[in-house]
């Protein structure tokens, strides 16, 4: 019998039908993702599977006793809570399991044989290990250093962005491991190193999952079964992203001529994905043969990582040296530039240029500066060092915000300010219905404020409007965001013919792929560098070289007969600093809390000298905390280790 199983759904709002009649079943350790455009139904079916929303007709069935928990686009914590307090509120059932499984274990040898408490205790222990929940207190440490969350640890939910809130309340569910996960996209306001962990996390998790998601590399890793909704209509297709754009197509040639355009068109995504996932696969079936030989082979000589180590950065700074020189106009001139705000520094001095048609990837992870060396660019904040030399004379910009967006105005005053119903896309005149059919925009929405619009309908208008005009260079950050997979697919199709120079910032690795032809990478020193590879393969080499540094960290010594350690004792100012710290460390943690709580409030931020000075007295607190825990843990390890 299925977890779930809905049978005749029919589900409408006002004069929209959205579910007609659909059958969906949901069984044992399927991992299913939705697809489709905005508005075709995806969240909606999710609430009906889930039991929070009734439909309008039809009936759902659910396995008694099963768990099943839902991430929603905005989730609901206790914001009296601590980061830490909130996950260890969402465990305390298995908690109690776990307490109630010891209690038993004690008791047991009192009544050693009993069958009744061996079978109590077996299926306590089988809950346990569904849950993995044997250590939690560690999988929550891990959660927390994975989704940037222990600086936050301490912090109030209540003054956590909406971003935080939803990695806090995505990392509970993800320890909870309820029999049956849904997931509504997970990837937001995650970077690629916090999605490749919850890729990781997925793949190795009992549950059921339920996932909507624009994220195509993240569908065709997850993804066991792909469901697309369209019209009302629901479609299932085995696998991931790559396999539905290929039975999807195949679905399509069996129809009318008129689907001769998408067919082509998934046609070409099909056989790009697959180029790109052969190539990764041929390229790096090696390595990680030879990483597996290397785990045995350092035992007994760590000298080879190091070996392949130096051969892997060597390789790639032979492919980055491989660009030949041309002389396209210069669009952007940067010579030492120091990028920062409030005088803290986010990126090291860069030389580079811009040239025209180059079509340059910004990534790093959240925090790095991507946005603030954007906004440098456009000479909307100032470099903190260094000269700007800008050659562009058009440049175009979308931001997260959407600020050139007036949200008093309906569409057509949008796109036709001055009067009239046409619109010059490029010295083409165009109705502007024709042109905003080509960003699947209806023409219902001609009079529509875009005040009313949703948050992914407004990125198309703002996405319409930027390629309705003629610029030489196009800045982009984060233009996927709140974009249905067909949308996205239009902006690839538009960014590909485009002619100019483009740098964008974007998590969404199949875009970026798809897109640049070049990388800037800001690293975890501040430093950018330049990578002509594809970011698949930037990240993949970063994940090998990892792997052989912590190869190496593993078995330092291993081919050296081993010393006898030492026994000497703490000195006296080492021992009074062994002693102080821990009360220290305490110190600095509240005094942080107090200057952070003090960020949220007008009056208490400007008595101190505004929210820039706070600011800054918080980092310089945290980098003198981070220095003494440090400290501290290096002493505690030559007290354990008897070497002190």
């Amino acid at each position: 019998m299925p977890l779930v199983d809905l049978k005749e759904i029919t589900k409408q709002f006002e004069a929209q039908l959205i579910l007609g009649g659909v059958d969906f079943a949901i069984d044992q350790g399927e991992k299913i993702a939705i697809v489709g455009r905005n508005g075709s139904g995806k969240s909606t079916l999710m609430k009906i599977a889930s039991g929070v929303l009734e439909p309008d007709h039809g009936t759902r069935m659910a396995q008694n006793g099963i768990t099943i928990e839902m991430l929603d686009q905005s989730p609901i914590l206790d914001e009296s809570l601590s980061v830490r307090e909130a996950i260890e509120q969402s465990l305390s059932e298995l908690n109690n399991i776990k307490t109630e499984y010891e209690r038993l274990s004690a008791e047991l040898v009192n009544f050693h044989g009993n069958k009744e408490l061996i079978a109590q205790l077996a299926d306590l222990g089988n809950k346990l290990d569904f849950h993995n929940a044997w250590n939690l207190t560690d999988q929550i440490d891990r959660v927390l250093i994975e989704f940037d969350l222990l600086r936050l640890q301490n912090a109030l939910i209540m003054t956590l962005s909406g971003g935080e809130k939803r990695r806090v309340a995505l990392g509970a569910l993800l320890l909870k491991k309820p029999d049956l996960l849904l997931l509504d996209e997970p990837t937001n306001h995650l970077d690629v190193y916090m999605v490749r962990f919850l890729e990781n996390m997925l793949k190795e998790s009992k549950s059921t999952l339920l996932i909507i998601s624009h994220d195509r590399y993240f569908i065709d890793s997850i993804a066991t079964r792909t469901i697309e909704i369209e019209n009302g209509v629901l479609r299932s297709f085995k696998g991931g992203y790559n396999l539905y754009l290929e039975q999807k197509a195949q679905m399509l040639e069996s129809m009318i001529k008129t689907h001769e355009t998408l067919v082509k068109q998934l046609r070409g995504e099909a056989e790009w994905l697959n180029r790109g996932v052969k190539a990764r696969l041929k390229r790096n079936v090696g390595r990680v043969e030879r990483i597996k030989q290397m785990k045995e082979d350092a035992k007994k000589n760590p000298a080879i990582i190091k070996r392949v180590k130096l051969e892997l950065e060597r390789e790639q700074k032979a492919f980055n040296q491989t660009e030949s020189i041309n002389r396209k106009r210069m669009l952007f001139d940067l010579e030492k530039l120091v990028v920062g705000i409030d005088k803290q520094l986010l990126i090291n001095p860069i030389t580079t240029r811009v040239l025209q048609q180059d079509k340059i990837a910004l990534v790093g992870r959240n925090g790095s500066g991507k946005t603030t060396l954007l906004l440098t660019l456009q000479k909307i904040l100032t470099p903190l060092q260094g000269t700007l030399k800008i050659g562009a004379e058009n440049i175009g910009f979308f931001d997260q915000h959407r600020i050139k967006l007036d949200d008093s105005k309906n569409l057509l005053e949008t796109f036709c300010p001055n009067g009239g119903d046409h619109i010059d896309v490029r010295g083409h005149s165009m109705h502007v219905y024709g042109y905003m059919k080509n960003w699947l925009l209806p023409k219902e929405f001609l009079d529509k404020k875009i005040g009313v619009l949703s948050g992914g309908e407004k990125n198309r208008v703002a996405l319409a409007l930027l390629f309705s005009k003629k610029y030489d260079c196009l800045i982009l950050d984060e233009p996927t965001n709140d974009l249905d997979i067909p949308t996205i697919n239009i902006l690839e199709e538009y960014l590909q013919s485009y002619q100019g120079a483009l740098i964008f910032v974007s998590h969404d690795r199949y875009f970026v792929d798809k897109i640049a032809q070049k990388l800037w990478v800001i690293d975890s020193a501040h430093n950018l560098s330049e990578e002509l590879r594809s970011y698949t393969e930037y990240l993949d080499d970063e994940y090998y070289i990892a792997e052989l540094e912590n190869l190496a960290t593993e078995n330092p010594k291993e081919s050296k007969p081993e010393a006898k350690k030492q026994t000497t004792k703490f000195s006296y100012k080492e021992q009074k600093l062994y002693d102080e710290l821990p009360r220290q460390i305490t110190a600095i943690e509240e005094e942080i809390r107090v200057k952070e709580r003090c960020m949220m409030d007008e009056i208490c931020y400007n008595a101190n000298g505004g929210l820039a000075a706070l600011h800054e007295s918080i980092q310089t607190l945290k980098t003198d905390l981070e220095a003494k825990v440090e400290r501290y843990f290096e002493l505690e390890e030559r007290k354990q280790n008897g070497t002190y």
